[in-house]
Protein backbone atom coordinates (compact mmCIF):
# COMPACT_ATOMS: atom_id res chain seq x y z
CA UNK A 1 0.00 0.00 0.00
CA UNK A 2 2.86 2.38 0.80
CA UNK A 3 4.37 1.75 -2.64
CA UNK A 4 1.05 2.42 -4.38
CA UNK A 5 0.62 5.64 -2.41
CA UNK A 6 4.18 6.69 -3.27
CA UNK A 7 3.57 6.08 -6.96
CA UNK A 8 0.09 7.66 -6.96
CA UNK A 9 1.30 11.23 -7.76
CA UNK A 10 3.11 9.87 -10.81
CA UNK A 11 0.05 7.89 -11.87
CA UNK A 12 -1.95 11.11 -11.50
CA UNK A 13 0.51 12.90 -13.83
CA UNK A 14 0.05 10.12 -16.40
CA UNK A 15 -3.72 10.58 -16.10
CA UNK A 16 -3.28 14.34 -16.56
CA UNK A 17 -1.21 13.69 -19.69
CA UNK A 18 -4.02 11.50 -20.99
CA UNK A 19 -6.46 14.40 -20.58
CA UNK A 20 -4.04 16.97 -22.04
CA UNK A 21 -3.58 14.79 -25.11
CA UNK A 22 -7.01 15.96 -26.23
CA UNK A 23 -6.16 19.68 -26.06
CA UNK A 24 -2.64 19.81 -27.53
CA UNK A 25 -1.77 19.02 -31.12
CA UNK A 26 -0.50 15.49 -31.68
CA UNK A 27 2.74 16.80 -33.23
CA UNK A 28 3.74 18.32 -29.88
CA UNK A 29 4.35 15.04 -28.07
CA UNK A 30 7.02 13.54 -30.37
CA UNK A 31 8.98 16.78 -29.96
CA UNK A 32 8.65 16.51 -26.19
CA UNK A 33 9.89 12.92 -26.36
CA UNK A 34 12.86 14.10 -28.41
CA UNK A 35 13.65 16.76 -25.79
CA UNK A 36 13.51 14.14 -23.05
CA UNK A 37 15.65 11.69 -25.00
CA UNK A 38 18.46 14.09 -25.88
CA UNK A 39 18.42 16.54 -22.93
CA UNK A 40 16.31 15.76 -19.87
CA UNK A 41 16.88 12.00 -19.54
CA UNK A 42 20.66 12.34 -19.96
CA UNK A 43 20.68 15.09 -17.32
CA UNK A 44 18.77 12.78 -14.98
CA UNK A 45 21.25 9.97 -15.63
CA UNK A 46 24.27 12.21 -15.08
CA UNK A 47 22.97 13.70 -11.85
CA UNK A 48 21.98 10.34 -10.37
CA UNK A 49 25.33 8.76 -11.24
CA UNK A 50 27.59 11.64 -10.22
CA UNK A 51 26.22 12.62 -6.80
CA UNK A 52 27.77 9.71 -4.86
CA UNK A 53 31.37 8.51 -4.94
CA UNK A 54 31.67 4.94 -6.19
CA UNK A 55 34.48 2.41 -6.10
CA UNK A 56 35.59 0.53 -9.22
CA UNK A 57 34.66 -2.86 -7.75
CA UNK A 58 31.12 -1.58 -7.11
CA UNK A 59 30.91 -0.39 -10.72
CA UNK A 60 32.03 -3.81 -11.90
CA UNK A 61 29.43 -5.54 -9.72
CA UNK A 62 26.49 -3.36 -10.82
CA UNK A 63 27.55 -3.55 -14.44
CA UNK A 64 27.78 -7.33 -14.40
CA UNK A 65 24.34 -7.69 -12.82
CA UNK A 66 22.73 -5.27 -15.30
CA UNK A 67 24.37 -7.13 -18.20
CA UNK A 68 23.08 -10.46 -16.83
CA UNK A 69 19.46 -9.22 -16.65
CA UNK A 70 19.50 -7.76 -20.17
CA UNK A 71 21.16 -10.86 -21.62
CA UNK A 72 18.60 -13.11 -19.94
CA UNK A 73 15.80 -11.07 -21.52
CA UNK A 74 17.49 -11.31 -24.93
CA UNK A 75 17.86 -15.10 -24.72
CA UNK A 76 14.29 -15.57 -23.51
CA UNK A 77 13.03 -13.41 -26.40
CA UNK A 78 14.85 -15.69 -28.85
CA UNK A 79 13.07 -18.62 -27.22
CA UNK A 80 9.71 -16.81 -27.47
CA UNK A 81 10.27 -16.34 -31.21
CA UNK A 82 10.83 -20.08 -31.61
CA UNK A 83 7.65 -20.79 -29.69
CA UNK A 84 5.65 -18.26 -31.71
CA UNK A 85 7.27 -17.85 -35.19
CA UNK A 86 6.60 -14.57 -36.99
CA UNK A 87 6.03 -13.98 -40.70
CA UNK A 88 8.49 -11.11 -40.87
CA UNK A 89 11.89 -11.49 -39.21
CA UNK A 90 12.39 -7.71 -39.22
CA UNK A 91 9.06 -7.01 -37.53
CA UNK A 92 9.78 -9.80 -35.04
CA UNK A 93 13.14 -8.19 -34.24
CA UNK A 94 11.40 -4.87 -33.62
CA UNK A 95 8.98 -6.56 -31.23
CA UNK A 96 11.58 -8.72 -29.48
CA UNK A 97 13.59 -5.78 -28.13
CA UNK A 98 10.69 -5.09 -25.78
CA UNK A 99 11.74 -8.15 -23.76
CA UNK A 100 15.03 -6.63 -22.59
CA UNK A 101 14.96 -2.84 -23.10
CA UNK A 102 13.87 -0.76 -20.12
CA UNK A 103 12.21 2.54 -19.21
CA UNK A 104 14.82 4.31 -17.10
CA UNK A 105 12.52 7.13 -16.00
CA UNK A 106 10.05 4.76 -14.35
CA UNK A 107 12.99 3.17 -12.54
CA UNK A 108 13.68 6.44 -10.77
CA UNK A 109 9.97 6.78 -10.03
CA UNK A 110 9.99 3.37 -8.35
CA UNK A 111 13.21 4.17 -6.51
CA UNK A 112 11.52 7.22 -5.01
CA UNK A 113 9.08 4.90 -3.22
CA UNK A 114 11.87 3.26 -1.23
CA UNK A 115 11.78 5.83 1.58
CA UNK A 116 15.22 6.67 3.04
CA UNK A 117 16.89 4.19 0.62
CA UNK A 118 15.67 6.10 -2.46
CA UNK A 119 18.86 8.07 -3.10
CA UNK A 120 21.13 5.04 -2.82
CA UNK A 121 18.92 2.95 -5.12
CA UNK A 122 18.66 5.77 -7.67
CA UNK A 123 22.46 6.07 -7.74
CA UNK A 124 22.79 2.30 -8.15
CA UNK A 125 20.20 2.32 -10.95
CA UNK A 126 22.15 5.00 -12.80
CA UNK A 127 25.26 2.81 -12.73
CA UNK A 128 23.34 -0.32 -13.74
CA UNK A 129 21.65 1.31 -16.73
CA UNK A 130 24.90 3.00 -17.72
CA UNK A 131 26.35 -0.45 -18.38
CA UNK A 132 23.10 -2.07 -19.55
CA UNK A 133 22.22 0.56 -22.18
CA UNK A 134 24.97 -0.34 -24.69
CA UNK A 135 24.23 -4.04 -24.19
CA UNK A 136 20.48 -3.55 -24.77
CA UNK A 137 21.06 -1.39 -27.84
CA UNK A 138 23.63 -3.78 -29.24
CA UNK A 139 21.26 -6.75 -29.03
CA UNK A 140 18.43 -4.73 -30.62
CA UNK A 141 20.60 -3.38 -33.44
CA UNK A 142 22.12 -6.77 -34.20
CA UNK A 143 18.66 -8.31 -34.67
CA UNK A 144 17.28 -5.34 -36.60
CA UNK A 145 20.27 -5.14 -38.95
CA UNK A 146 20.46 -8.85 -39.71
CA UNK A 147 20.07 -9.14 -43.46
CA UNK A 148 20.69 -5.41 -43.96
CA UNK A 149 23.70 -3.99 -45.81
CA UNK A 150 25.05 -2.03 -42.86
CA UNK A 151 28.70 -1.74 -41.97
CA UNK A 152 30.19 -2.63 -38.61
CA UNK A 153 31.17 1.03 -38.21
CA UNK A 154 27.53 2.12 -38.56
CA UNK A 155 26.34 -0.36 -35.95
CA UNK A 156 29.13 0.65 -33.57
CA UNK A 157 28.24 4.33 -33.99
CA UNK A 158 24.59 3.64 -33.18
CA UNK A 159 25.59 1.99 -29.92
CA UNK A 160 28.31 4.37 -28.76
CA UNK A 161 26.48 7.65 -29.44
CA UNK A 162 23.43 6.83 -27.35
CA UNK A 163 22.85 9.92 -25.16
CA UNK A 164 21.95 7.82 -22.11
CA UNK A 165 25.24 5.97 -22.46
CA UNK A 166 27.29 9.14 -22.79
CA UNK A 167 25.58 10.80 -19.81
CA UNK A 168 25.92 7.69 -17.65
CA UNK A 169 29.61 7.29 -18.47
CA UNK A 170 30.22 10.96 -17.65
CA UNK A 171 28.36 10.65 -14.34
CA UNK A 172 30.10 7.42 -13.39
CA UNK A 173 33.45 9.00 -14.30
CA UNK A 174 32.77 11.87 -11.92
CA UNK A 175 31.73 9.42 -9.19
CA UNK A 176 34.86 7.29 -9.66
CA UNK A 177 37.18 10.30 -9.38
CA UNK A 178 35.35 11.77 -6.39
CA UNK A 179 35.34 15.15 -8.16
CA UNK A 180 32.98 17.74 -6.71
CA UNK A 181 31.01 19.48 -9.47
CA UNK A 182 30.91 23.30 -9.13
CA UNK A 183 27.67 24.40 -7.48
CA UNK A 184 26.35 26.43 -10.43
CA UNK A 185 26.96 23.63 -12.96
CA UNK A 186 25.51 21.07 -10.57
CA UNK A 187 22.38 23.18 -10.01
CA UNK A 188 21.95 23.56 -13.79
CA UNK A 189 22.08 19.78 -14.30
CA UNK A 190 19.73 19.15 -11.38
CA UNK A 191 17.12 21.60 -12.74
CA UNK A 192 17.06 19.66 -16.01
CA UNK A 193 16.96 16.34 -14.17
CA UNK A 194 14.04 17.47 -12.01
CA UNK A 195 12.02 18.23 -15.13
CA UNK A 196 12.60 14.83 -16.76
CA UNK A 197 10.19 12.56 -14.91
CA UNK A 198 7.05 14.76 -14.84
CA UNK A 199 7.43 15.74 -18.49
CA UNK A 200 7.92 12.18 -19.70
CA UNK A 201 4.96 11.00 -17.63
CA UNK A 202 2.75 13.65 -19.24
CA UNK A 203 3.91 12.53 -22.67
CA UNK A 204 3.30 8.91 -21.78
CA UNK A 205 -0.27 9.70 -20.74
CA UNK A 206 -0.89 11.57 -23.98
CA UNK A 207 0.43 8.64 -26.01
CA UNK A 208 -1.94 6.23 -24.28
CA UNK A 209 -4.87 8.29 -25.53
CA UNK A 210 -4.14 7.74 -29.21
CA UNK A 211 -3.60 3.98 -29.07
CA UNK A 212 -6.08 1.14 -28.83
CA UNK A 213 -3.71 -1.12 -26.99
CA UNK A 214 -5.87 -4.01 -25.81
CA UNK A 215 -5.96 -6.98 -26.14
CA UNK A 216 -2.30 -7.79 -26.94
CA UNK A 217 -1.39 -10.36 -29.59
CA UNK A 218 0.01 -13.72 -28.47
CA UNK A 219 3.65 -12.90 -29.30
CA UNK A 220 3.37 -9.66 -27.32
CA UNK A 221 1.97 -11.55 -24.33
CA UNK A 222 5.09 -13.74 -24.31
CA UNK A 223 7.34 -10.66 -24.41
CA UNK A 224 5.39 -8.89 -21.64
CA UNK A 225 5.59 -12.01 -19.50
CA UNK A 226 9.37 -12.07 -19.90
CA UNK A 227 9.95 -8.39 -19.18
CA UNK A 228 7.41 -7.72 -16.46
CA UNK A 229 7.15 -11.04 -14.61
CA UNK A 230 9.82 -13.60 -15.42
CA UNK A 231 12.96 -11.42 -15.23
CA UNK A 232 12.12 -9.74 -11.89
CA UNK A 233 10.88 -13.05 -10.49
CA UNK A 234 14.23 -14.64 -11.34
CA UNK A 235 16.09 -11.82 -9.59
CA UNK A 236 13.83 -12.12 -6.54
CA UNK A 237 14.30 -15.90 -6.44
CA UNK A 238 18.10 -15.67 -6.64
CA UNK A 239 18.26 -12.95 -3.97
CA UNK A 240 15.99 -15.00 -1.70
CA UNK A 241 17.89 -18.27 -2.17
CA UNK A 242 21.24 -16.55 -1.56
CA UNK A 243 19.77 -14.51 1.31
CA UNK A 244 21.23 -11.30 -0.10
CA UNK A 245 20.01 -8.01 1.37
CA UNK A 246 20.62 -4.32 0.74
CA UNK A 247 20.87 -1.77 -2.06
CA UNK A 248 22.33 -4.14 -4.67
CA UNK A 249 19.53 -6.76 -4.87
CA UNK A 250 16.82 -4.11 -4.44
CA UNK A 251 18.22 -2.03 -7.29
CA UNK A 252 18.63 -5.02 -9.61
CA UNK A 253 15.08 -6.16 -8.82
CA UNK A 254 13.60 -2.78 -9.74
CA UNK A 255 15.76 -2.66 -12.87
CA UNK A 256 14.55 -6.11 -13.94
CA UNK A 257 10.90 -5.14 -13.35
CA UNK A 258 10.93 -2.02 -15.56
CA UNK A 259 8.68 -1.95 -18.64
CA UNK A 260 10.24 -1.58 -22.05
CA UNK A 261 11.81 1.67 -23.27
CA UNK A 262 9.54 4.21 -24.91
CA UNK A 263 12.14 4.74 -27.65
CA UNK A 264 11.95 1.11 -28.84
CA UNK A 265 9.55 1.97 -31.67
CA UNK A 266 11.85 4.76 -32.89
CA UNK A 267 14.74 2.33 -33.31
CA UNK A 268 12.46 -0.22 -34.99
CA UNK A 269 11.23 2.32 -37.53
CA UNK A 270 14.77 3.43 -38.30
CA UNK A 271 15.59 -0.03 -39.59
CA UNK A 272 12.31 -0.60 -41.42
CA UNK A 273 10.34 -2.65 -38.89
CA UNK A 274 6.63 -2.04 -38.33
CA UNK A 275 6.67 1.05 -36.11
CA UNK A 276 3.00 0.95 -35.06
CA UNK A 277 3.24 -2.68 -33.97
CA UNK A 278 6.25 -1.96 -31.78
CA UNK A 279 4.69 1.23 -30.39
CA UNK A 280 1.60 -0.76 -29.45
CA UNK A 281 3.77 -3.25 -27.54
CA UNK A 282 5.52 -0.39 -25.74
CA UNK A 283 2.20 1.07 -24.60
CA UNK A 284 0.96 -2.31 -23.42
CA UNK A 285 4.17 -2.92 -21.46
CA UNK A 286 3.94 0.47 -19.80
CA UNK A 287 0.27 0.06 -18.91
CA UNK A 288 0.76 -3.44 -17.50
CA UNK A 289 3.75 -2.26 -15.47
CA UNK A 290 1.44 0.02 -13.49
CA UNK A 291 0.26 -3.24 -11.90
CA UNK A 292 3.50 -5.22 -11.79
CA UNK A 293 6.05 -2.51 -10.93
CA UNK A 294 4.43 -1.53 -7.58
CA UNK A 295 4.38 -5.22 -6.65
CA UNK A 296 8.09 -5.74 -7.31
CA UNK A 297 8.92 -2.37 -5.73
CA UNK A 298 7.20 -3.63 -2.57
CA UNK A 299 9.31 -6.79 -2.77
CA UNK A 300 12.41 -4.61 -3.17
CA UNK A 301 11.52 -2.88 0.12
CA UNK A 302 11.67 -6.24 1.89
CA UNK A 303 15.24 -6.76 0.68
CA UNK A 304 16.41 -4.07 3.11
Amino acid sequence: MHVLLSLSPDLAIIALGYLLGKFFHADLWPQIDKLCYFVLYPALMFVAASQRAIAFDTLLLYGSLGWAVVTAGFLLALLAKRLRPQASKLDAAGMMQNAWRFNTALGFVAAGALQHNAIAVAAALAVIVGIAIPTANLYAIVLLTRGKQLSTATVTKEVLLNPFLLASIAGVGVALTGYSIPSVANAFAMRLADAAIPIVLLSLGAALRSTLFWPPEHFAILLHSIKLILLPSLVWLVATLLQVKGVVPASVLIFAALPTASAAHVLAARYGANRSRVALTVMQSTALSLLTLPLFTALALTLF
